[in-house]
């Protein structure tokens, strides 16, 4: 796969002028249930469907914090399976870039030749979707779901310098957040304490339990389901636990081998491949 130069990438599919952009922040959601909540899935089919295995019976809805596509050979199916199982999903920076709302030129090359790759795949039922998907923050009953942080959809929270003042400033809390690949998150405690919340437990299925205290202040990240980048090739996803106020950590392992013979038959670059299995 050749990376077109700046300004020669292929055309993006029409759709119809007017369509709507979707708004889930009227969407009444219970808070004493239990959600399941996903996010980075980056067109890994193997690995999304793992965790519906894995989740099946622990809860009661779920949400998507987006990157449904990019880097994975599977964006079509992704997509059908996030729709028919995510109550909410908001939109994250490699669904605009592969939906033509960004042109990509801020990603490294090799994401760059996936999301030129991508828009070729969608179908135009897709595409559209990609196109019609909200910004967070999106605020629910209890609780808020970002892809970035709240002020920029786009921005990484990796450790202090971003999520101090995040926390110190939150409005509703916990706030659930992705894009960075990374498990865990972030708290201040009731007593002003500031932690670092990493998952760093190599067993499979539940890793880690997280209770949310009375008066403590909460950034959670659910980890990437396809694409982890925290040395844990595993997918991830999280379960917040509205009743009885706690955050459920989970890893599996899923079918990296069919993933990446369906990346080389694709044609998507060597490196994006072989990143699958350090989980980097």
């Amino acid at each position: 796969m050749n990376l077109p130069a700046p300004g020669q990438q292929k055309a993006c599919p029409q759709i119809p002028a007017g369509s709507p952009v979707l708004d889930y922040n009227l969407t009444p959601l219970e808070p004493d249930l239990r959600y399941l909540i996903l996010s980075d899935i980056h067109s890994n089919l193997e690995a999304f469907e793992k965790c519906r295995e894995l989740a099946r019976e622990k809860y009661d809805q779920a949400l998507c914090l987006g990157d449904l596509v990019g880097y994975g050979p599977d964006p079509n199916a992704v997509i059908e399976g996030v729709r028919f199982v995510a109550t909410i999903i908001i939109r994250g920076n490699h669904d605009k870039a592969c939906a033509g709302l960004t042109d990509a030129e801020d990603f490294n090359p090799f994401a760059r030749l996936a999301t030129v790759w991508t828009r070729e795949q969608l179908t135009p039922e897709h595409f559209a979707f990609l196109r019609a998907l909200p910004s967070g923050p999106v605020q629910l009953e209890g609780f808020t779901i970002v892809h970035g942080s709240l002020i920029d959809e786009d921005e990484y929270i990796f450790g202090a310098g971003q999520a101090l003042p995040a926390l110190r400033n939150l409005t509703a809390q916990p706030v659930c957040f992705g894009h960075t690949h990374y498990q865990g998150g972030f708290a201040l405690t009731p007593k002003g304490r500031f932690q670092s919340i990493r998952c760093t437990f190599k067993q499979n299925e539940l890793t880690y339990v997280l209770p949310l205290e009375e008066g403590g202040r909460y950034l959670i990240n659910p980890g990437s389901v396809g694409q982890p980048r925290d040395g844990n090739w595993r997918a991830a996803f999280a379960i917040l636990d509205g009743e009885q106020r706690h955050i459920e950590y989970y890893r599996t392992p899923y079918d990296l081998p069919t993933t990446q013979k369906k990346m080389q038959r694709a044609g998507l670059p060597e490196p994006l491949i072989k990143r699958l299995a350090f989980g980097r």
